[in-house]
């Protein structure tokens, strides 16, 4: 074999060897940018799929927020069905004006609790159209809105506290101290009113042959009640009315005794002129 040819197939040796170097160079890049390709695919996925788990967990957490405001505003709609049998005994339900007051805190008149109260608000429950919305002012100086049945309906008469009978007062306190449980009065209030009231009901005036001095139990009642409710939390409140002050019973019998003295004497000028 003469040199020439020899030099030939070198050269095409050679030339065999630089393309397989080169070839097996481009399947690596090749192989490399597939590979890359396919790790940018698989975040790119990972992404897509963790971005929708973050939109189901938003919409969930949405749906969940969304039935818990259902839940507060309509309370009746998910009650759980009792197996408890028909009552045979009244259903005690006071008047949405009463709850209002009861839910907030704030003084309301035991007449709403008495059996005259109650049949009222049975009566105006039955037999109204479902209320509408009026804005009131709120405890923090903003606005909201209420249903109208919340309000105090100004045709209604509603008896003071100290014009109740005593067995009027007997009918309304104990559904009164219900009531307070019900809306979750803290527990130190509700002791204190039971022990007012006991101590009203032991009193010695309260069986007296003089009934004035019972009306004055009723006014004292009346008069303390209030004026803890109006005071409370301000700097001239903070006391407990469940222990009675004996001076200001006296203090009521008095004013008791003067506007029956003032009737009296109203009446005989009346008739003198």
């Amino acid at each position: 074999m003469d040199n020439g040819v020899a030099d030939d197939i070198q050269a095409a040796g050679v030339l065999a060897t630089l393309w397989t170097l080169s070839n097996n160079a481009a399947k690596e890049t090749w192989a490399e940018q597939i590979q890359e390709a396919n790790r940018t695919a698989a975040l790119a996925q990972e992404q897509a799929a963790e971005e929708e788990r973050q939109r189901q967990r938003t919409l969930q957490e949405e749906q969940e927020a969304a039935l818990k405001e259902e839940h507060k505003k309509n309370k009746s709609k998910f009650v759980p069905v009792s197996d408890a049998k028909v009552p045979s005994h009244p259903v005690i339900i006071p008047s949405h004006y009463a709850v209002r007051k009861l839910k907030a805190g704030d003084y309301v008149e035991l007449h709403y609790f008495t059996n005259k109260g109650l049949k009222d608000a049975k009566a105006s429950l039955v037999s109204t159209e479902p209320d509408g919305l009026v804005m009131m002012p709120a405890a923090d100086g903003q606005h909201t809105w209420v249903h109208a049945g919340a309000i105090r309906d100004p045709k209604s008469v509603v008896t003071k506290d100290e014009n109740l009978s005593w067995e009027e007062f007997n009918e309304a306190a104990p559904r009164m101290i219900t009531a307070m449980k019900q809306h979750e009065w803290p527990e130190d209030r509700v002791l204190m009113h039971v022990q007012f009231w006991t101590a009203l009901q032991n009193h010695r005036w309260r069986h007296s042959f003089d009934e004035m001095q019972q009306r004055a139990l009723l006014l004292y009642q009346s008069q303390q009640r209030r004026l803890w409710h109006l005071t409370a939390g301000s700097p001239q409140g903070g006391w407990s009315i469940a222990e009675l002050n004996h001076e200001l019973i006296l203090e009521a019998r008095e004013e008791i005794f003067n506007l029956q003295r003032t009737k009296a004497l109203a009446s005989l000028n009346q008739v003198r002129s």
